[in-house]
């Protein structure tokens, strides 16, 4: 029965678009009959119309998505009077990789794919707060190296629990396959973006 339904669906969905197809080429050619040549020039500009539409609603979901996390992501960290930026920050110096050294402003500019103006205010407002700590890199003394504090592991450690309830929160209508498919789908178009 509902597979019924979905055939019922695919067809009627298939059914407007060709009506809308159909209307969009009564409007180029002026309601003259279409040349075959006026059909192949129309199904290319439809295709091409078609294929901005569709890469349009693709960034515009992701602003919007990037927006609603950062507006709920907030919400979740709230009680510790972080914002996403600060809370991006924090997680990318509390790795593994990095918790003992730390890492380079370079570095942390590349690893969050941010600019050095913005990261330069973040850093500004968690070294107030005491949550890192800013010194010369031993191996580079032109470059700064940016550290947890042992109060910003403290932070970042009793951060997690309302991290994690947010990501449940958000990902509560994707499989594990989903979030493996979105991530993977995210990181390609991360790095085409990084070719443009």
């Amino acid at each position: 029965m509902r597979q019924d339904s979905n055939r019922q669906n695919y067809i009627n969905a298939m059914m407007q678009c060709r009506d809308e197809f159909y209307q969009y080429l009564a409007i180029i050619m002026g309601g003259d009959s279409p040349s075959v040549e006026a059909m192949a020039l129309a199904v290319v500009s439809a295709k091409t119309d078609v294929e901005f539409d569709v890469a349009n609603r693709v960034f515009f979901r992701l602003y919007q998505a990037s927006n609603l996390m950062h507006k709920q992501g907030t919400r979740y960290v709230g009680k510790f009077g972080t914002t996403t930026q600060q809370w991006a920050v924090l997680g990318a110096l509390a790795r593994p990789l990095v918790r003992d050294g730390g890492m380079t402003v370079k570095g942390l500019i590349e690893f969050l794919g941010g600019s050095r103006q913005n990261l330069t205010a973040v850093l500004d407002r968690l070294e107030g707060r005491g949550w890192i700590k800013r010194g010369k890199d031993k191996d580079d003394g032109r470059s700064r190296r940016i550290r947890l504090t042992a109060e910003g592991k403290s932070t970042w450690i009793r951060m997690l629990e309302p991290i994690e309830a947010f990501y449940a929160a958000a990902l509560t209508t994707f499989s594990r396959d989903d979030q493996v498919t979105l991530y993977r789908l995210l990181d390609r178009l991360k790095t085409a973006l990084t070719k443009v």
